[in-house]
């Protein structure tokens, strides 16, 4: 396939490196000069226990990118999505698709930037990190999906799933799209809740005293995505299901245990969250991907106490008035259940 993948960072990088490599014509799109001037350079570096290569691809700003495509990979941090979709109109034909492959549920956004009918979901749960310029850590594999946003299944995701089988061979094509990035915004709630301490993802996972507040977390969520009808999808341990109030006795318990053992498996320890907050000193995506939720959980008459909590709590963070610690995610737990039955 021919395609412009906008972020050349951890995901649009690492992804973008082996289609590449595997022979598709991809172009990257990055708008910081450093790791552009570095691809054009020397390539795009790979590293980690899944491979160790270096790959030749073209790499523009947007300033310097001209030509339009028929297939577009959006890359960027979710906080970008608006301004990264309307600086990609005027690469695209009237049948192009962009596939939101980022945290959140950025589709509704893309959809009413460039049309429902140009609009791909895609899920993406493999650990990467930008390490520099020029240089992806991809740490683990895990669950790659595409779909199209309305559920139909159609020759073009079938084409994208194709090409991404040159990434993950078990890239998959999925008729419940939302169900899979819900499961996310379930899932991403929890991997938020850590970013609050300076712990890995599994050590903090672990922490018996925390399960009452990660189920509350989850089940925030999912009630959330059950009022605007969705079915969210199990994937790379986490199981929703295992969340509901329906649930079998330790259910949930099981299924964190199964999320530990995923996340230990991986050479990238800490979520991006946390990366953006403690290495990289930057916002990180809280609010497209969590206050958002609590907005549609407004609007739908579900409250979400815990999740507002928690994006106040990275705010202050951000903006240096707490440490991440775990007096900090004691502050989100005391507002949670002691116990969640």
């Amino acid at each position: 396939m021919r395609i412009l993948v906008w972020g050349a960072g951890a995901i649009g990088g690492t992804m973008g490196a082996y289609l590449a490599r595997a022979g598709h014509d991809i172009t990257f799109v990055d708008n910081v000069d450093d790791h552009v001037a570095a691809i054009n350079r020397d390539g795009i570096k790979i590293t980690g226990p899944i491979a160790e290569f270096t790959q030749r691809v073209p790499a523009f700003t947007p300033t310097t990118l001209v030509g339009a495509w028929d297939t577009v990979m959006l890359c960027t941090k979710a906080h970008h999505t608006e301004q990264a979709t309307r600086a990609i109109l005027p690469f695209l034909y009237d049948h192009s698709c962009v596939i939101s492959v980022q945290n959140g549920l950025n589709e509704l956004t893309i959809a009413r930037i460039v049309g429902k009918e140009r609009t791909v979901g895609a899920f993406v749960n493999f650990g990467a990190d930008y390490l520099e310029p020029g240089m992806i850590l991809h740490g683990s594999r895990a669950a790659v999906v595409v779909g199209e946003i309305d559920g139909t299944i159609t020759p073009r995701v079938n084409a994208i799933r194709d090409a991404w089988l040159d990434f993950d061979k078990g890239a998959i094509v999925t008729p419940n799209i939302w169900g899979y990035l819900w499961g996310k915004e379930a899932y991403g709630a929890m991997l938020f809740a850590t970013a609050l301490t300076n712990e890995s993802i599994a050590d903090a996972l672990a922490m018996p005293q925390y399960l009452p507040l990660y189920i509350a977390l989850a089940r925030e969520i999912l009630a959330v995505a059950k009022a605007r009808d969705v079915i969210p999808e199990s994937f790379d341990g986490f199981d929703p299901a295992a969340y509901l109030p329906s649930a079998p006795a330790g259910a949930a318990e099981r299924s964190l245990d199964d999320l530990v053992t995923h996340n230990r498996r991986s050479a990238k320890t800490h979520s991006g969250i946390w990366r953006d907050l403690a290495v990289r000193k930057r916002p990180t995506e809280v609010d497209p991907q969590l206050g958002i939720v609590a907005t549609l959980g407004k609007d739908a008459g579900i409250p979400t106490p815990l999740t507002r909590k928690l994006v106040a709590l990275i705010h202050e963070i951000e903006d240096g008035l707490r440490p991440q610690s775990l007096e900090t995610l004691d502050a989100l737990a005391a507002l949670a259940p002691k116990s969640v039955t």
